[in-house]
């Protein structure tokens, strides 16, 4: 599976940006999928995650209300739609996937990952 993602830059806070992740590789329907984020010298922080084939949702409540992850199965792309962002979304955003994958927040547990956008939120 390679991921690639596309759609960051700069914005202001209250600003929205879509963030777009494309698939490639082997079936992926029974993947777990997510974003995470990372600012420089942290670890990658939960954003939100999609069960593939049900299209299930979780998010960190720190986004929850802000952004919603989405998959288009026929274009074979996931989705970040952020919304009101803050200065604190601030980020390299990484798309990642996973087929075995126990708890959706923990990033060791997703084996493939994108290179990462960056992510600029001014006040």
């Amino acid at each position: 599976v390679q991921l690639a993602e596309s759609g960051g830059g700069l914005a202001q806070a209250g600003d929205s940006l879509r963030l777009s992740c494309a698939i490639s590789g082997d079936s992926f329907d029974r993947y777990f999928m997510a974003w995470f984020r990372q600012a420089p010298g942290d670890e990658p922080e939960f954003v939100a995650s999609i069960r593939w084939i049900s299209g299930s949702q979780y998010y960190d409540d720190s986004v929850k209300d802000r952004f919603i992850i989405s998959r288009d199965n026929v274009k074979k792309t996931l989705y970040l739609q952020m919304n009101n962002l803050k200065p604190e979304d601030t980020g390299r955003y990484s798309c990642v996937a996973g087929d075995g994958v126990v708890e959706p927040t923990r990033h060791t547990d997703y084996d493939y990952g994108g290179q990462g956008i960056q992510v600029t939120v001014s006040s």
